[in-house]
């Protein structure tokens, strides 16, 4: 289990199309501390740099959601993907 699956998970059980979490809840979800990076927007943003694979980007991913840390620097916007969004490998999805 890497430290963002605790976040898969509760992402998974979430039906609302788009919500906003703070850090500090983030990290209630994955009983850890987010590190430092976690501050810049680079570090949640799965559209800017599909092929990247970071764990907490493939959790959002994979919990059916794509995240966008928003402009106060504290929180983080989950935004619900539609299935055939998810692409793989960087390939076509």
């Amino acid at each position: 289990m890497n430290d963002y699956d605790l976040l898969r998970d509760y992402l998974k059980k979430q039906k609302l199309p788009e919500f906003v979490l703070t850090f500090e809840q983030i990290e209630e979800i994955i009983d850890a501390a987010l590190p430092r990076a976690a501050h810049r927007a680079s570090w949640w943003e799965t559209e800017r740099s599909p092929q990247e694979k970071m764990p907490q980007r493939e959790a959002c991913l994979d919990g059916g959601y794509i995240a966008t840390r928003q402009a106060d620097g504290k929180s983080v916007k989950f935004r619900k993907m539609k299935q055939e969004r998810r692409p793989r490998d960087g390939g076509e999805p």
